[in-house]
């Protein structure tokens, strides 16, 4: 699955990666040269980072699952013990 990032995205990034550049080598890099730079991230160390936040989001779920049963819980078969404290329903 190719990693694809929309054209706002895209363009905030390679100007992300040109300012980077600018800043911290004192060089600036041209647009063309950002934006393959960019395309070389998202194809190589891309699917990596997509992968542990999939991993991560399946982690999640799991832990959010295994409260279920926790959070919605009913007791069955209560009739009797609500009788014998005397909070059973009446009908009207």
């Amino acid at each position: 699955m190719a990693i694809e990032l929309s054209k706002d995205v895209h363009d905030r990034a390679v100007q992300s990666i040109e300012r980077y550049f600018e800043h911290t080598q004192g060089e600036r890099i041209g647009n063309i040269t950002a934006a393959a730079l960019l395309g070389f991230f998202l194809q190589e160390i891309g699917p990596s980072l997509y992968n542990q936040g999939v991993a991560d989001a399946q982690a999640r779920l799991h832990e959010r699952l295994q409260e279920l049963d926790y959070e919605v819980h009913e007791d069955e078969f209560g009739y009797w013990k609500s009788a014998a404290t005397g909070k059973r329903g009446t009908r009207g």
